[in-house]
C-alpha cells in the first residue's frame, strides 16, 4: 500500500479491543468574557477519526492541549471540550481531571470496546508547554524519561496522531510515543497533507497563491520555495506583504505605513522582495491601488498618487477587479492572509470581495491560517471552499519546505 508521506493510516490497523492513545488538536479560541469555547472548528474536524476508531472497537483515550503559558487566559480544563465532542458524536465522552496520574491510569484500564475518554489539558504538565520544548530541546529518544511518556506509553497498544495543526511542535505528546508504540496518522492529518499536496505537487493550472495579512514573515517564509519549485503561476500579494513588494519596487507608501513595516521588523524582507520581482516579476503581483482612512471616510489612491500621510489599510477597487479576474480564471487557489483590516467595515471591502471571488471560482480552493479562516467565516460560506485547514504555523512551515517534527516521528516510529 502506498502511504501518504510514508505514514500509516488507521485503515491499516486492527483496533478492536486495543487500548488506543489518540493525540488530537482541539485547542480552541476562548471567549474572554465567558471563559467558554468561542469557536469549535477544530473539535468538529477531529470527530471523523474519533468516531471511526470508536466504531472499530478501540478502547480510546484522547489527549490534547488548550492554551499555553504564553496564552494563560486560554489555559483551561478540557471538560467543555468533552461535552462538545459528546454532542457531535452522539455518544458519551468520559472526562477525568487528570492528565497522567494514578486516577487517569485506572480509568484508562477500565475502558470497554468503543468507549471514549478525554484526559485533561496536557499543558497542565510543564514538559508540554512551549517554553519547555523551546528551552530543553529533548530528542524523541530522550523523551522516554519524561513523566507523560513514562506514565502513559505502557498503558497502550498503539498511538494515533491527528493533530496536524501542531505538527511543527516537538513536544512529548507529539513525537515521544512513536518510538514506543505502533503509530498511525488520523483522518484529519492525512486530509491536511492531501490538500497541501494538491496545491504544491502538480496542481491544476493556472495555480494562484493569495498571500496577504499582517504576518509578512509567514508569506516570505513560503514564497521562495513556491517560486523556485514553480508551484504557482501567479502570486497575488496584499496587506503588509503587498506593501513590502511595493516598497521593493521603489514605491513610497507614506510615513505611517513605512513606519509600521519597520516597527514590525519586516524591513528585512524588502531585499528579498526586490530579488523576487527581478527574477519572477511576471508571477508576483502587488496592488494597483490602495485604500486609507480620512476620519470615518474611506479614500483610495493609485500608486502614482502615493505617498499619503495616512495608514494604508486595504486594497482599492482596481486591485479588487484585477485580482478577482485572476481568481475566476484559476484552476487552483491557495489563500493565506486577508487583504486588509477586515475587522472594521471601512477597511474590509477588499477582503470581502476577494473571498467572495474565491467562493465562486470553479478552482480547487484551499484556505489556511487563523485570521484567514476567521475572515472567510465572517464574509462567506466556508462550506463552499474545498478545504479549510486547521493549521497555522504547521501549514506555513510545510509550504516553506521545513521538516515537521510530527511527520518525521510518524515515518520513523514503530
Amino acid at each position: 500500500m502506498k502511504r501518504d508521506h510514508g505514514i500509516r493510516s488507521i485503515d491499516e490497523g486492527e483496533f478492536r479491543g486495543k487500548r488506543v492513545l489518540l493525540r488530537v488538536d482541539i485547542n480552541s479560541p476562548i471567549d474572554r468574557k465567558t471563559g467558554r469555547i468561542a469557536n469549535d472548528n477544530r473539535i468538529r474536524k477531529s470527530v471523523p477519526t474519533i468516531k471511526d476508531l470508536s466504531d472499530m472497537g478501540a478502547r480510546l483515550t484522547l489527549i490534547a492541549h488548550q492554551g499555553d503559558s504564553t496564552d494563560y487566559r486560554s489555559l483551561i480544563s478540557l471538560r467543555e471540550h468533552a461535552h462538545r465532542l459528546a454532542d457531535l458524536l452522539v455518544k458519551p465522552v468520559f472526562f477525568i481531571e487528570d492528565v497522567a496520574g494514578p486516577e487517569a491510569a485506572k480509568r484508562i484500564e477500565s475502558l470497554k470496546d468503543g468507549e471514549i475518554l478525554l484526559l485533561d489539558n496536557l499543558r497542565y504538565l510543564t514538559e508540554e508547554v512551549s517554553t519547555f520544548e523551546d528551552s530543553v530541546k529533548l530528542s524523541p529518544d530522550e523523551m522516554g524519561s519524561v513523566y507523560l511518556i513514562r506514565r502513559l506509553a505502557p498503558l497502550f497498544d498503539c498511538y494515533v496522531n491527528d493533530a496536524f495543526s501542531a505538527a511543527h511542535r516537538g513536544s512529548p505528546s507529539m513525537v515521544g510515543f512513536e518510538k514506543r508504540l505502533p503509530s498511525y496518522g488520523g483522518r484529519l492529518l492525512l486530509a491536511e497533507l492531501a490538500a497541501l499536496r494538491a496545491i504544491t505537487k502538480n496542481p491544476r493550472r493556472p495555480c494562484v497563491f493569495m498571500l496577504g495579512g499582517s504576518r509578512a514573515g509567514d508569506a516570505f517564509g513560503m514564497i521562495k520555495k513556491v517560486l523556485d519549485e514553480k508551484a504557482a503561476d501567479c502570486i497575488l500579494t496584499s496587506g503588509l506583504v503587498g506593501h513590502i513588494f511595493m516598497m521593493a519596487d521603489g514605491r513610497s507608501l507614506g510615513g505611517p505605513s513605512k513606519s509600521l513595516i519597520i516597527e514590525k521588523g519586516y524591513g528585512k524582507f524588502i531585499e528579498n522582495a526586490k530579488e523576487y520581482l527581478t527574477r519572477y516579476g511576471e508571477i508576483v503581483r502587488y496592488p494597483l491601488d490602495v485604500a486609507y482612512g480620512r476620519g470615518n471616510r474611506r479614500e483610495e489612491a493609485l500608486l502614482d498618487e502615493l505617498p499619503v500621510d495616512a495608514l494604508l489599510f486595504d486594497i482599492g477597487e482596481r486591485t479588487i477587479a484585477e485580482y478577482s479576474k485572476v481568481v475566476e480564471e484559476a484552476k487552483t487557489v491557495f489563500v493565506n492572509g486577508p487583504s486588509g483590516v477586515y475587522e472594521e467595515d471601512i477597511s474590509s471591502r477588499g477582503t470581502k470581495a476577494l473571498w467572495k471571488a474565491v467562493e465562486l471560482t470553479g478552482a480547487y480552493t484551499v484556505v489556511g491560517g487563523g485570521d484567514t479562516v476567521t475572515s472567510f467565516t465572517r464574509f462567506t460560506d466556508p462550506e463552499k471552499i474545498d478545504y479549510v485547514s486547521t493549521a497555522g504555523g504547521a501549514l506555513i512551515r510545510y509550504l516553506s519546505g521545513a521538516e515537521l517534527p510530527l511527520l518525521t516521528a510518524l515515518r520513523e516510529g514503530m
